[in-house]
């Protein structure tokens, strides 16, 4: 049987983060998370959309209970407040989903000179959860999930020398390279885990192609050349709906079956039921050190377990 939202347990008590959440996938994820009983933090950086997604939320689930907290992923600053306003209010994190991204933009910097897609991607994500740590090993069985892409195949391990990729600057080399930092950081975040005997676990995911906001902003904002418009296309007449995309994310978040380290995707790589998949990327071990360094120096912040 292919896994459905039905089949997410009870989930009363527990408290879920979900970044993005205003839209989308995110939306999709923190309804799903609601619905079952979690109080669902939604942490985004659209005020405006984010209420208006709580209210759907709670339209279609009158006893939901949701929160919102404001995140800008492009700011270190803004992560520090959204983790001291998450863990003040709640010291126990049970699911950390580290969903919300961005694809394909032209060349931009954050509020602190990273290049934008790998310092929303990643870094802004690396800080969040560093800075949520001692709440998720608060809990008995917590769960970090981090959102990929199959760009992650056309990505390049980060260059300590260069990871802003200046003077090397294009848009899918850019997004390629943070959707593997996120491969990357998910296989190493339980890797420090294990290590640790820490409770928690790590788990990635990705959503194929789905019909979300994520393709029509990348032709609005004309960065990715030729392959925004198609991609929009594709994911019009062929993607899955955000909720079918966002399955994969939830079962890495919810399934009673699953373990530290593993990987759900579509079965048909891009469409399809929500299936455990196989790792296929090699030389890990050294890109993972090198993100770990690279994520420590960047942001200032250290990832302790």
């Amino acid at each position: 049987m292919a896994f459905s939202t039905a089949d997410i347990p009870d989930l009363s008590g527990r408290t879920a983060v979900v970044t993005g959440a205003n839209g989308g996938l995110g939306l999709e994820t923190a309804k799903a998370l609601a619905g079952k009983g979690a109080l669902v933090v939604m942490a985004a950086r659209n005020q405006d959309k984010a209420a208006d997604a709580a209210r759907t939320i709670r339209a279609q689930a009158p006893a939901a209970t949701v929160e919102i907290v404001r995140l800008d992923l492009g700011s270190l600053a803004s992560v520090r407040a959204a983790a001291e306003q998450i863990s003040g209010g709640h010291p126990r994190i049970d699911l950390l989903v580290n969903n919300a991204g961005l694809m394909a933009m032209p060349e931009r910097r954050t509020a602190d000179g990273f290049e934008m897609q790998f310092g929303v991607n990643h870094l802004g994500h690396w800080a969040l959860t560093a800075l949520l740590m001692p709440a998720l090993l608060a809990a008995p069985a917590a769960r970090v999930v981090s959102v990929t892409s199959t760009a992650h195949h056309m990505g390049r391990p980060v260059d300590p020398d260069n990871p802003h990729l200046h003077g090397r600057y294009a848009p899918w080399r850019a997004y390629g390279q943070s959707k593997l930092a996120n491969y990357h950081f998910a296989l190493g975040l339980q890797r420090e885990f294990a290590r640790a005997g820490a409770p928690a676990i790590s788990l990635l995911a990705h959503p194929g192609l789905s019909d979300t906001d994520l393709q029509s902003t990348t032709v609005t904002e004309g960065g990715g050349g030729f392959l925004a418009p198609f991609f929009h296309t594709l994911a019009a007449r062929t993607g899955m709906t955000p909720a079918r995309g966002a399955l994969p994310q939830l079962r890495a978040a919810t399934d009673p079956a699953a373990r530290g380290g593993w990987f759900y995707a579509p079965r048909y790589v891009n469409n399809g039921p929500a299936v455990r998949r196989r790792y296929f990327r090699p030389g890990a071990d050294a890109a993972i050190a090198k993100l770990w360094q690279v994520s420590e120096r960047e942001t200032g912040i250290a990832l302790k377990v």
